[in-house]
């Protein structure tokens, strides 16, 4: 973890996995980089959540990999889910819900998040039938927001096609990502 900046009420707190996304953010905001992984991103923001103030929102920036054709460019993410937690089958198993899938506002595409990086046709195909894009700390950051009560966005720069060879694409991508997420926080956030 890694918190650049002081959170303060009102601005807000932008989160990142890590310093390859967020090497072209030229702005007056904290930056709070959790490192990859949902354990890692609620870890990390639970802990500055929990040390307050609370930022007037938490803005998740970084990139995804596109389940479908034609999801490219930067997005506002609508909704997200948990695509390694089966929450159907706990429910069923204990009468719980958890991990239920999560709404943002606007209408944006459906992020999947897990725990994997996902470079493979038959993951890609699979999650592909319930969401638009993939990544593997937006869920995480969402809930942690939405738990303690501070408003969340989660936008996402679209570095690979989430298939067979994602891995070298995304390495590939990440500095020109970065540099259109950038963009994106000096125009809606600047």
């Amino acid at each position: 973890m890694d918190l650049r900046g002081v959170v303060t009420p009102d601005r807000p707190l932008l989160v990142l996995a890590i310093e390859e996304e967020a090497a072209h953010l030229d702005v007056d905001l904290p930056v709070l980089l959790t490192g990859m992984g949902k354990v890692n991103a609620a870890a990390a923001l639970a802990t500055v959540l929990g040390r307050g103030p609370a930022p007037s929102a938490v803005v998740n920036l970084g990139t995804a990999g596109a389940l479908q054709p034609g999801w490219t460019g930067t997005l506002e993410v609508g909704r997200v889910l948990q695509h390694d937690l089966d929450t159907d089958f706990l429910r069923a198993l204990t009468g719980l819900t958890v991990g239920a899938p999560r709404t943002l506002t606007g209408t944006g595409p459906v992020l999947a998040t897990g725990d994997s990086f996902i470079a493979e046709e038959t993951a890609r195909a699979r999650l592909a039938a319930h969401a638009h894009l993939v990544d593997m700390e937006g869920y995480a950051i969402v809930q942690v927001a939405q738990d303690a009560g501070v408003a969340v966005r989660v936008i996402k720069h679209v570095s690979d096609d989430a298939g067979d060879g994602a891995a070298r694409t995304w390495q590939e991508s990440v500095d020109g990502c970065a540099r259109a997420l950038a963009e994106w926080v000096g125009r809606n956030l600047g």
